[in-house]
């Protein structure tokens, strides 16, 4: 029997398809989440697509009495991977409080449970924000960490901080900080994606919303910075390849084959896509249509980003594999599946 995995935010877009991942490798999971942006249907799409219900406590992580009564129930956890954090770039730019309250004291609550009940290790959800505005890309993990754009790229820097201090401070347990870069798509069932709560402040969903019909049309933010085509480029990672490198750094920490307590790796494609080369590969990928005007910029917003993923393929063992146009089906072979419920 494997050990038990905690996922915080397990209901979430990332979090969900990381459950996926776990269960089919053997791992019980039990998952924490206060539903802020995510359903309780999820747990029936991971259950369809692995036949296994995982166990689920509807809480908040910043309420450090309700992780009392889950580790007091779950004695068997030896690994975290933590998703839960509010993670929009532009509606923290609005409510800096919200995102230093909630993903900081989420993550401290979780070192101090730790260190109580023997946890092994804590995968931590970072982001490649924590590299601010690039000098030079493809960003390789010994980039300079530049001052954040934004008050949820500020959190993630200041919780590898954390985590960093914490365990040189003399913490029993390790860490693997993944840096991710931009998740999209869908698992290719169509019975889990990413479907958060009112309007979407990430492109993707947004962009799938407006081919729908649901939305009137996609705004994109900015056609006059310093790219091929005017619009910012990120390095577009579709989630399921995501998932499955947070397996591996569980198995990593837990079978003692980290090569430090605390281990860093960017996971993205390699590839740099512009906004408009993603719509345009949406439209091409699936025949629909997206609606689209130019504004201006959004602030907090990075020029151009994307990753150099060779650390993360050579040693943590993991690639991106799925093409982006195959992604981009995903995502829409989703929305398609929404409308079908009429939940979309």
């Amino acid at each position: 029997m494997k050990p038990r995995i905690l996922v915080t935010g397990g209901t979430g877009y990332i979090g969900s398809h990381t459950v996926v991942e776990l269960q089919q490798a053997g791992y019980p999971v039990v998952i924490i989440d206060n539903l802020s942006n995510s359903n309780k249907d999820v747990l029936k799409g991971i259950e369809k697509i692995t036949g296994i219900m995982p166990d689920f406590v509807e809480a908040d992580c910043t309420d450090i009495k309700a992780l009392d009564a889950l580790f007091a129930k779950y004695t068997d956890i030896k690994g975290i991977i933590n998703f839960a954090a509010s993670k929009a770039v532009g509606e923290s730019m609005q409510k800096p409080l919200l995102y230093y309250r909630n993903n900081l004291n989420t993550l401290m609550n979780l070192l101090d449970e730790m260190q109580q009940h023997d946890v092994k290790g804590i995968v931590f959800s970072s982001s490649c924000t924590v590299y601010g505005e690039p000098d030079v890309n493809p960003v390789t993990e010994q980039s300079p960490i530049k001052k954040a754009t934004s008050p949820y790229g500020n959190t993630k820097q200041i919780s590898e901080e954390i985590i960093t201090d914490v365990i040189n401070a003399g913490a029993p347990f390790k860490s693997v900080l993944l840096r991710y870069f931009n998740p999209v798509g869908a698992h290719p069932s169509a019975e889990i994606g990413e479907l958060p709560n009112g309007v979407p402040q990430n492109l993707v969903p947004y962009l799938t919303q407006t081919a729908m019909g649901i939305r009137k049309e996609l705004s994109v933010f900015g056609d006059d910075y310093n790219t091929p085509d005017g619009s910012c480029i990120r390095d577009y990672i579709d989630v399921v390849d995501l998932a499955k490198a947070h397996v591996l750094a569980i198995e990593r920490m837990l079978n003692d084959k980290s090569d430090d307590k605390i281990e860093i790796f960017n996971l993205g494609t390699g590839n740099g896509v512009s906004v408009l080369e993603l719509i345009s590969t949406f439209e091409t990928a699936t025949g629909v249509k997206v609606p689209h005007k130019i504004v201006g910029r959004r602030a907090g917003d990075i020029e151009k980003v994307w990753a150099n993923p060779t650390y993360a393929n050579t040693v943590l063992g993991w690639k991106a594999e799925t093409p982006i146009a195959d992604t981009m089906k995903s995502a829409w072979a989703w929305q398609c599946k929404l409308r079908e419920r009429g939940i979309m």
